[in-house]
């Protein structure tokens, strides 16, 4: 995270059920209740995913609360939400999704300078097998950070 970065959702399932390969940084076109919400950190990533459509890019099941102060005009919490991005940007995207059977999923997301922005990443999904290692790995260094503080 650098400087002028606010976090607002980090997607830590994705890490664990993908192998993330490609990151890409996104913006978003929001209605103001969801900036507003965004702003109070009422953010899940968890279901989300990537949707190329007719040449442009949807952010779908990104779920934003609705406005704690919002009224009747208050936003729907899952809508498709168009991210901004550059024509061959999404061509390539595009490209790679479709040759080699990736997906594309929002990892994070933040404010930088007053503007809403999403992390996306080429994701290629682990296997049950995979998904072990990493428990082990993530066990093994666990065991040894306690070993090396109680020395």
């Amino acid at each position: 995270m650098s400087e002028g970065e606010k976090q607002i959702a980090v997607n830590r399932q994705a890490r664990f059920e993908y192998e993330l390969l490609e990151r890409t940084e996104a913006g978003l076109a929001l209605v103001g209740t969801e900036v507003k919400s965004l702003r109070e950190g009422r953010c899940n990533l968890t279901d989300g995913f990537v949707e190329i459509r007719d040449g442009q890019a949807w952010l779908r099941d990104v779920q934003i609360m609705p406005y704690s102060h919002g009224n009747r005009m208050n936003h729907e919490p899952k809508r498709r939400r168009k991210l901004l991005l550059h024509k061959n940007e999404i061509r390539k995207l595009q490209a790679k999704i479709a040759e080699r059977g990736l997906t594309c999923v929002p990892i994070r997301m933040y404010f930088r300078d007053g503007l809403a922005k999403v992390e996306i990443a080429l994701a290629r999904g682990k296997k049950a097998p995979d998904k072990r290692e990493d428990i082990k790995r993530r066990e093994a260094d666990r065991e040894a950070h306690r070993a090396m503080k109680n020395r």
